[in-house]
């Protein structure tokens, strides 16, 4: 079985993991972690991707100002139910955390997933990662008004 290869880069909070058919990159854009996957993810390679998500216990420097996680999904071919678990997984972890979690850009197959599973009613799921990023904030998220 091939170990992960890590290749962490030399800016904060980013880098890129590879194993087997899948490739995740992470970064940062303002308030956003941006965590961009590539491949198939399936049970042999979800591990990548549960690392790149995963929260600190304690929020580090590379986290301060952090508002949510968007997870671009243009690469992605393939998707299992593992991979549906940790994107689910997530989403609670990031709430837990008062961050939100959005996708971005999943191919027809992966977006006809999320539509079959329901996944599409739980997460908040944009056409591409420019637009998750111009996105404004959910009402439901936004902090109450002065005037209230």
């Amino acid at each position: 079985m091939p170990r992960p290869a890590e290749h962490p880069s030399d800016r904060d909070g980013e880098g890129d993991e590879e194993r087997g058919g899948l490739h995740v990159v992470t970064g940062r854009e303002g308030a956003t972690r941006v965590v961009t996957v590539t491949g198939e993810l399936d049970h042999d390679t979800g591990d990548v991707l549960r690392r790149a998500l995963a929260l600190p216990a304690d929020e580090g420097p590379e986290d301060e100002g952090l508002e949510r996680i968007v997870v671009d999904l243009t690469g992605l071919r393939f998707c299992d139910s593992t991979g549906l678990n940790i994107l689910l997984r997530t989403r609670l972890d990031a709430e837990t955390a008062g961050l939100r979690m959005e996708l971005a850009g999943p191919r027809p197959v992966v977006a006809r997933l999320f539509a079959l599973t329901g996944v599409d009613g739980v997460l908040r799921i944009h056409p591409d990662l420019g637009a998750a990023l111009r996105a404004p904030r959910p009402v439901a998220d936004a902090p109450p008004s002065d005037g209230d």
